[in-house]
């Protein structure tokens, strides 16, 4: 099977090399999906179970299905995600996508984070598709992340894409890890946001913003 080179994920931060489709592809190589089903496996007896119970038989190959699913954001890039839908237009105004929900896995303990995000940006002769908005963050929240980086790949990849006058995200989570282990609080949830070009320039634009996307937030759990 031939090699592609792409953009890979290195401490947060994307680098450019060869990868082989067989290890990152599960759905064309059944072998990756059997290494990493036999590490489940290796845990399951390490925490004291029986893999081959009948209720843990098929564990490990669905809990390696639902790793590969929720980390497919690193076999996606922004061009093939964006395609062709890229339009030129002499809109003026704020453009926002509010409450897309998204799902995510901490980095630090490979437990879910989750809640709304809110992107707008003003553009600047050109607009997206009003779709892949949620695609993007979808394909930033399937990796293993920080609510801190996420927010500003969004921001930057949306910026980089279209080249608005400016883009503004905001990001509103509850954390497993904060909430089954650890400190353990149960209602507490994080916010964080990026704001570039003329959200990060021009008070009043921002305001706007902030104040169009307020109405949205609500309780996450």
């Amino acid at each position: 099977m031939r090699a592609r080179t792409d953009r890979v994920v290195l401490n947060g931060d994307w680098d450019t090399r060869a990868y082989s489709e067989r290890d990152m592809d599960a759905e064309r190589c059944p072998g990756g999906l059997k290494r990493l089903s036999d590490m489940y496996a290796q845990i399951l007896a390490e925490v004291g179970e029986d893999p081959q119970r009948e209720g843990l038989v098929k564990t490990p190959e669905r809990a390696a299905q639902a790793m590969q699913f929720m980390t497919q954001g690193y076999r996606q890039s922004v061009p093939e995600l964006l395609g062709d839908a890229v339009y030129e237009e002499d809109a003026d105004g704020i453009v926002i996508v509010r409450d897309v929900e998204f799902y995510s896995l901490c980095e630090h303990h490979l437990l879910p984070f989750f809640g709304k995000c809110h992107v707008g940006y003003l553009p600047d002769k050109r607009i997206i598709g009003l779709s892949k908005i949620p695609r993007l963050v979808d394909m930033f929240a399937r990796r293993l992340q920080v609510q801190e980086r996420l927010t500003q790949q969004i921001a930057n990849a949306l910026q980089d894409a279209i080249a608005p006058l400016g883009v503004a995200v905001v990001m509103e989570a509850a954390h497993m890890c904060m909430m089954v282990r650890g400190v353990e609080k149960q209602h507490s949830s994080t916010l964080s946001s990026c704001v570039l070009g003329a959200f990060r320039r021009d008070p009043a634009t921002r305001k706007e913003f902030f104040d169009l996307v307020q109405p949205a937030r609500s309780a996450l759990v």
